[in-house]
């Protein structure tokens, strides 16, 4: 019966997202979508996962604030500056039409960032620093590697600009998302603690697993922006060796790849069969949606089917630990 119950609701969820009508909900999930909402979410459900696979205590509520919130601003800063004339579809006609909303979202959010940063940082600071030089150097690459994705459109970072690689661009955000939410859950908690963040094997094989699922999600996202990556001369691998030759000869291959790395470290982590089985089911997901990518979806698919697979992840992780 629960199975039952949620394929009608993943049914009624997949036809909710594809179909085009202003209908109130439909304008919900544009906005919880387009705004990038959606993706700090995603970052704390990652950064809960950590903590539950670690048996670590949370983290206080300003952290997972400061994470969603920076989530949501960095995102939405990016897509605002991203000065293409060429990239015409629904995303950017939404943000064409609620500018005013975005402003105001982000002065929201980014206060909401700010006011969480600062009651941390009044209450840690002294922990902060007595930390050692490596983990700072280990929590300060993700973000400077952030930076430079864009380059923030700077005469001096703009030849740094690591998105104009295109066949290297999944890896580096996978990167920075792999970063975040498996490295600084364990540092601010060592924080906390008055300890050091140990970089042990099941950390270390949780930030490539959450690296190697990340990296294929933004192989699949890729396929969204084909022509336009192609008109702007951005070799992805989708560009360069075609859609059917990307979804077959590398996505299938990093989905096993991904999946053998899952069930190495569930191995070391001890868990029993059932909860491998469960940890294994986002992959088998994975390769559901890279097959169904042959045929052009709507752009609501890939922001909610694509990279809800995060939130999938996230998920499951956190049965398999109870």
């Amino acid at each position: 019966m629960l199975y039952f119950n949620v394929v009608l609701f993943l049914t009624y969820y997949l036809k909710l997202i594809t179909y085009n009508t202003p209908s109130l909900l439909y304008r919900f999930f544009r906005s919880f979508f387009f705004g990038n909402y959606f993706y700090g979410l995603c970052a704390v459900a990652l950064s809960v996962d950590t903590m539950m696979r670690q048996r670590l205590p949370f983290n206080s509520l300003a952290y997972f604030v400061m994470i969603f919130s920076a989530t949501v601003v960095y995102y939405t800063y990016a897509y605002t500056s991203d000065s293409n004339p060429n990239a015409k579809n629904e995303r950017s006609d939404w943000y064409a039409n609620n500018k005013r909303f975005v402003k105001h979202s982000q002065v929201f959010i980014g206060l909401l960032f700010a006011i969480s940063f600062l009651f941390y940082s009044a209450t840690e600071c002294s922990s902060f620093l007595a930390k050692p030089f490596l983990n700072w150097l280990i929590l300060s690459i993700f973000p400077l590697v952030a930076l430079l994705y864009y380059g923030f459109q700077t005469p001096m970072l703009h030849k740094l600009n690591l998105r104009n690689t295109g066949w290297l661009k999944p890896f580096i955000i996978a990167f920075v998302w792999a970063g975040v939410v498996t490295f600084f859950p364990l540092f601010i908690q060592a924080t906390s603690a008055r300890s050091n963040c140990n970089l042990n094997r099941n950390l270390l094989l949780h930030f490539t697993d959450n690296c190697m699922f990340i990296t294929v999600l933004c192989i699949m996202f890729d396929i969204k922006d084909y022509e336009e990556d192609y008109n702007r001369e951005l070799k992805t691998f989708v560009v360069r060796i075609g859609l059917r030759k990307t979804i077959n000869y590398l996505l299938f291959p990093l989905c096993v790849l991904g999946l053998g790395i899952c069930l190495v470290h569930s191995y070391f982590q001890g868990f029993a069969l059932k909860i491998m089985l469960v940890n294994i089911i986002p992959y088998i997901l994975m390769m559901v949606v890279a097959n169904s990518l042959n045929e052009r979806k709507h752009i609501l698919y890939y922001l909610a089917v694509i990279d809800g697979l995060m939130l999938v992840k996230a998920i499951c992780g956190m049965i398999g630990t109870f």
